[in-house]
């Protein structure tokens, strides 16, 4: 858990000489602790702590409507952050910790959106879904899982594109095998093998399925593949009316594929590694995403690594070859953390996927363009924009 490092007793007598004062005017995520012994404390994240607290703890104006803790707070936890991606990721294990009943709520929290192809039905389908279940050992379950995405629709929108290559089912009904039922335009358009009325076997539809499955799991390679294995075949065999439709096929799977989102991907096979500019000089927060799951972070410190015996890239080697004991956190939350990320606009910090291995080289150099200086078109005002609004309770 990233800690609430820092701490200062509120005394509301002296607060204008000492305690405003003290507090830096930079991003952070802070708690107030109560004087009361049974109430609640307050949780809020901002832009600016020195501003945000002199708010909230200042004198009372008894003509403003204005939240004022001025009575209620005895002392102060807090962190700063030096990007808006670890100032949320401190927010959610804080109100998860604290508030276990409502901290989705207090984030406006659903977890991402995902691919599921259903394999415990016997004639599996593709579809959105923001629920994925996992085993005893934290390893999702009971199907496929593709993702993830920034909405709900984005995600249709891309399972329809990729429906539109195979000829899985998208009907929501019981399979009965009916050869009575009349089908649906799907089927009429023999874009559907129509497992409804028996218009194949379960040999077929299971193979078909295992097609769109090794697409997703691949990100279309597999179908890429088996393209231009054809294609080849075919113009060796001076086949060149079939080489040329396959060569539409590729063409059509490239289009299918065009802006799709690197981060989308089989869930199992998310490996990367998050880069962010963290609160101290020339430190690197390190964030490394493990099958869809975030590990705990370190922060990686050039000014001390100079001295160390160790190679800063054995240092990343240390922590990004370590594997945890068991997966932990719930993985559709941890999807959001990290889509939610990774989608805005603009985006701050980088991402280094895992493919074979960990591209070490390449995270290096995105440290080094972190850490570079700003330039004056970079730097932002500090603004107390929406992601600043205090969340938690009294």
């Amino acid at each position: 858990m990233l800690e609430l490092d820092c701490g200062l007793e509120f005394d509301g007598a002296c607060a204008e000489q000492s305690f405003f004062p003290a507090l830096p005017p930079q991003p952070a995520v802070c708690l107030i602790e109560p004087s009361k012994e049974k109430a609640e404390p307050f949780l809020i994240r901002t832009q600016n702590l020195q501003r945000r607290l002199q708010r909230l703890l200042g004198p009372i104006d008894p003509a403003s409507k204005r939240l004022n803790l001025r009575d209620f707070a005895q002392g102060i936890r807090y962190r700063l952050t030096g990007s808006a991606f670890e100032q949320t990721l401190t927010y959610y294990q804080h109100a998860k910790h604290l508030f276990p009943k409502r901290y989705r709520d207090l984030m406006r929290l659903r977890p991402a959106a995902v691919l599921k192809v259903n394999l415990r039905n016997a004639y599996p389908r593709c579809y959105v879904t923001r629920r994925i279940p996992v085993d005893d050992s934290g390893e999702p379950t009971g199907g496929a899982y593709y993702g993830p995405f920034a909405s709900r629709r984005s995600a249709q929108a891309f399972s329809e594109r990729v429906l539109d290559l195979f000829k899985v089912r998208r009907c929501q009904i019981k399979i009965r095998r009916d050869p009575a039922f009349p089908g649906c335009l799907y089927s009429e358009m023999k874009m559907c093998l129509a497992p409804c009325f028996a218009g194949c076997s379960k040999e077929e539809y299971d193979l078909e399925v295992q097609r769109l499955v090794q697409f997703l799991e691949t990100s279309g390679g597999s179908m890429r593949a088996s393209f231009e294995e054809e294609r080849e075949k075919a113009s060796g065999q001076l086949d060149f009316e079939r080489a040329a439709a396959l060569h539409k096929k590729i063409e059509k799977l490239d289009e299918v594929l065009r802006g799709h989102p690197e981060l989308s991907r089989r869930i199992q096979d998310l490996d990367a590694v998050i880069l962010q500019r963290a609160a101290e000089e020339q430190t690197i927060g390190v964030y490394a995403v493990r099958g869809g799951r975030l590990d705990e972070p370190f922060f990686f410190r050039f000014a001390e690594n100079a001295s160390q015996p160790r190679s800063a890239e054995q240092i990343f080697r240390d922590y990004l070859e370590r594997r945890p004991a068991s997966a932990s956190g719930d993985i559709g939350e941890h999807l959001w953390l990290v889509a939610r990320w990774y989608y805005s606009n603009p985006r701050e910090g980088e991402i280094c996927f895992r493919e074979e291995d960990w591209p070490y080289r390449r995270i290096l150099r995105a440290c080094s363009r972190l850490l570079a200086p700003k330039t004056s078109a970079e730097a932002k005002p500090e603004t107390q924009g929406p992601s600043t609004n205090t969340e938690g309770v009294s």
